[in-house]
């Protein structure tokens, strides 16, 4: 009788999902608080670092760039970033804006809470774990996908 306790049990793809709308919705539930959603945080964090063009931030976020330039209308609507011209005409660089940085500080509160009840309810060490497990997938996962020819809508 062959050993089914190793066998992964059902789609690793539908798993991860789900796990990610589920943590999605426990972040945005605390940044709603400071009228942001997830994603939102994400760009102005990243923005707040240094300007990017928006296929570089893309690529940090492991977004589409069509995704990224939807994500950013209403923070650019909010004043948070704004587009400036780059050293083509075509490039667009993401830049931070001072309400974009105080946006940052007020939403950090809000995003701390949501990584303290999650650390509280998993414990540090297993989150610490995830994202170790997390980044070693990522590292591997990567090269494959990017060797994937992408695909079309025919």
């Amino acid at each position: 009788m062959a050993d089914t306790v190793d066998k992964p049990l059902g789609c690793t793809c539908f798993k991860l999902r789900k796990l990610t709308r589920t943590m999605s919705r426990l972040y945005d539930q605390h940044l709603a608080a400071v009228g942001l959603k997830t994603t939102q945080y994400s760009v102005l964090t990243n923005a707040a670092r240094e300007p990017l063009p928006v296929a570089e931030l893309a690529e940090r976020l492991g977004a589409e760039r069509t995704t990224l330039t939807r994500n950013l209308k209403p923070l650019l609507d909010a004043g948070w970033v704004t587009l400036e011209a780059g050293a083509d005409g075509r490039q667009r660089i993401v830049t931070i804006t001072h309400a974009g940085r105080a946006k940052v500080k007020q939403a950090y509160v809000a995003w701390r809470a949501a990584q303290d009840a999650l650390e509280d309810l998993l414990g540090t060490a297993t989150v610490r774990a995830l994202h170790v497990q997390l980044d070693a997938t990522l590292n591997q996962l990567t090269p494959l996908v990017e060797e994937l020819p992408h695909a079309r809508a025919d």
